[in-house]
C-alpha cells in the first residue's frame, strides 16, 4: 500500500487564503492611516487658524508670544460682520424656505405622475448639480444684471435657487415613492381634498425627508461661493464672499483679523449644523414606508 501524505499546517497557512487575509489587513491599515492623517491634518489647520486669531504676534515659534481678543473686535468693525451675518441669515433662510415650497410639490408631481418628456425634465434637474456652478453662473449673472436684479439680495436668492430646488426634488422623489399610494386613496375616500391630504397625511410621513433635504440645502447655501460672488452687490454679500474679499481685496490687512473672520465663519456654520441636527438624525434620514401586502 502507498502512503498518502497530508499537507502540513504550515503549508496550509501560506496558501491563497492566508495571502488574501494579509492583503485585507494591509488594506485596512492603509485606509485607517489615510483617514487618521486626514483628520490630524484638518484639526491642525483649524487649530492654527484659531490660535492665530487670538495671537498678538506669532513668528518663528511653536506658540504665539501672547493672546488677545482685539482681532475679533477689529474684524467685526472693519468687515462690518453684523451686517454681513444679517444678510447671510436672510439669504439662507429665504433659499431654504423657497426650496422647500417649490421643490417638495414638484417632487410629488414627478413621483406620482407620468407625462411626456418626464425623463428630459429629470435630466434638466440634474444639470445644475452636475455642471460646475461657474459654467452656468456667468450667463445666469448676466441675465440677472440685465433684468435689474443682479447685485441685490433677490438676485442672490434666485441664483442660489437654481441648484437647490433641483436638489430638493431629487432627494424627495425616493421618499415620496416609498409611500403607498393607497394611503392617499384612503384619505380621498374619507373626503380629504388635495390640500388637506398633503398637510395632514403626506406631510407627517415626508417630514424626515423634508428636514434632511433642507438641512443639506442650508449647508450648501452657506458654503456657496461662485453663484453668490457673481450676483452679490455691496449690500448682498454673504459671509463666505465677504471672507474672500477680506483675503484678496486691495490693501494691507492683519492676518490675525482675517483669521478671526474665518473663525466667525466656522462657528456660524457649526451653529447652523447643531441647530439643524437637533431636528434631523443623520442615521435616520432615509425612512421606508411599510407597504401592506395587496389583498
Amino acid at each position: 500500500m502507498t502512503a498518502v501524505s497530508l499537507p502540513s499546517a504550515s503549508a496550509a497557512t501560506t496558501g491563497p487564503s492566508a495571502l488574501r487575509s494579509v492583503g485585507s489587513r494591509l488594506w485596512i491599515i492603509a485606509v485607517w492611516t489615510t483617514v487618521i492623517f486626514f483628520i490630524i491634518n484638518l484639526l491642525g489647520i483649524i487649530a492654527a487658524v484659531v490660535t492665530s486669531s487670538f495671537a498678538t504676534r506669532w513668528l518663528r515659534s511653536w506658540l504665539p508670544s501672547g493672546y488677545t481678543t482685539r482681532w475679533y473686535v477689529s474684524a467685526w468693525e472693519e468687515f462690518q460682520l453684523h451686517d454681513v451675518l444679517l444678510v447671510t441669515f436672510q439669504i439662507v433662510g429665504a433659499v431654504v424656505m423657497l426650496s422647500g415650497l417649490l421643490g417638495v410639490p414638484a417632487a410629488y408631481a414627478m413621483a406620482r405622475r407620468e407625462f411626456p418628456g418626464k425623463k428630459a425634465l429629470m435630466l434638466l434637474f440634474l444639470l445644475p448639480l452636475l455642471v460646475p456652478p461657474v459654467t452656468f453662473g456667468i450667463p445666469l449673472a448676466t441675465v440677472l444684471y440685465q433684468s435689474g436684479v443682479g447685485g441685490t439680495m433677490a438676485g442672490v436668492i434666485l441664483a442660489n435657487l437654481v441648484p437647490t430646488v433641483p436638489f430638493v426634488i431629487l432627494v424627495m422623489i425616493p421618499f415620496i415613492e416609498q409611500i403607498d399610494p393607497r394611503v392617499e386613496a384612503a384619505a380621498r375616500v374619507f373626503g380629504a381634498g388635495t390640500f388637506k391630504m398633503f398637510i395632514y397625511v403626506l406631510l407627517p410621513l415626508l417630514m424626515p425627508g423634508i428636514l434632511a433635504s433642507l438641512l443639506l440645502v442650508l449647508v450648501r447655501t452657506i458654503a456657496m461661493f461662485e453663484l453668490t460672488f457673481l450676483t452679490a452687490g455691496p449690500t448682498s454679500q454673504t459671509l463666505v464672499v465677504a471672507l474672500y474679499y477680506a483675503v484678496f481685496a486691495a490693501g494691507v490687512r492683519a492676518v490675525q483679523s482675517i483669521d478671526a473672520m474665518a473663525v466667525v465663519y466656522m462657528v456660524t456654520t457649526l451653529i447652523w449644523l447643531v441647530i439643524a441636527l437637533r431636528f434631523v438624525n443623520p442615521t435616520q434620514m432615509v425612512t421606508r414606508a411599510k407597504r401592506q401586502p395587496a389583498h
